[in-house]
């Protein structure tokens, strides 16, 4: 199945971003495994690097009043299971794209082989489907074998995926937040912080399989928090982003993941636990509600 290439749709700012992002992943990736002396990394290839989400469809925003800013999302598909491995090969890159003047939106990204992507396809998973349909291959190497047209999934397998996933996740992070609060209520912020950290991952992990019946392997919660605003608009009320307080916020729960536990630099106050707490049970609720609605929309397909 063939890719769009167009993306004129894009203003000429954003363009130049997204070739700069290509640019810097190529690198990155090319120095990962220039001095490899296994076969199969120095056989290693990017074979497409594609944009989907807002961007790739036409309906980004760039609200300067709310301060909601969409990001831009690429999947990168290499010849070897073995090259997603992010720390491995794409850490570099991850950090310069974070880094570079040039580019003033973030750029997220998932790596994923071609057999899985076409895999995934065969079973019509919603998320490589809608990317292969909606989505626009910013590079494509030489040579690279098209991807499989998605075979569509069954009402009754989309169901079922659906309420499995909605059984586990929403009570699994409401049971992080409790253990955040018993934390805080013990005096121990750090723990409370990384609890916060992890009810807010597992909400949007949730909202994320039973939309699209996929999650990334990722514990950057800013990048799920986009994957899931990006379907679901009325989540994005969850987390003010117009003042900085509101945005210091975030990103002291999204350092939480690593630093709260393993930096004594790590402080969090009781002010900020309490704003992130209510933050994390207005999003769980907000997620319950949305995957009730899609269980109904489900089973009224069925």
């Amino acid at each position: 199945m063939k890719m769009r290439r167009d993306f004129d749709h894009v203003p000429e700012r954003q363009r130049e971003e997204l070739a700069r992002a290509v640019q810097i992943l190529q690198a990155g990736f090319k120095e990962a495994t220039a001095l490899s002396t296994s076969a199969w990394k120095k056989s290693g290839r990017i074979l497409r690097i594609v944009l989907f989400g807002s961007y790739a469809r036409g309906d980004w925003v760039d609200d300067t009043v709310s301060g909601y800013q969409s990001d831009f999302d690429l999947l990168i598909v290499v010849n070897d299971k073995r090259l997603t491995d992010v720390a491995e090969f794409w850490h570099a890159a991850e950090d310069t794209l974070i880094a570079d003047p040039s580019i003033a939106r973030p750029v997220n990204f998932i790596v994923h082989s071609l057999e899985e992507v076409n895999a995934e396809l065969a079973r019509g998973q919603y998320f490589f489907t809608d990317i292969v349909k909606e989505g626009v291959a910013l590079f494509e190497a030489s040579g690279a074998k098209a991807f499989k047209t998605p075979v569509p999934m069954t009402a009754e397998a989309a169901l079922a995926d659906a309420e499995k996933y909605t059984t586990f996740w929403p009570s699994h992070a409401r049971s992080a937040l409790e253990l955040a609060r018993v934390a805080q209520g013990n005096g121990s912020a750090r723990d409370a912080a990384f609890m916060l950290h992890q009810a807010v991952e597992r909400a949007y992990t949730g909202f994320l399989l039973v939309r699209t019946h996929y999650s990334p392997a990722t514990h950057n919660i800013k990048f799920l928090r986009s994957l899931a605003e990006d379907l679901e608009p009325e989540l994005r009320a969850v987390w003010p982003r117009d003042t900085r307080e509101a945005r210091r916020r975030f990103e002291l729960l999204k350092r939480a993941y690593v630093e709260a536990r393993y930096s004594e630099h790590y402080a969090i106050s009781e002010a900020d636990l309490i704003w992130l707490g209510e933050r994390a049970e207005a999003l769980i609720a907000a997620v319950e509600t949305a995957c009730a609605a899609r269980i109904a929309a489900l089973k009224g397909e069925t």
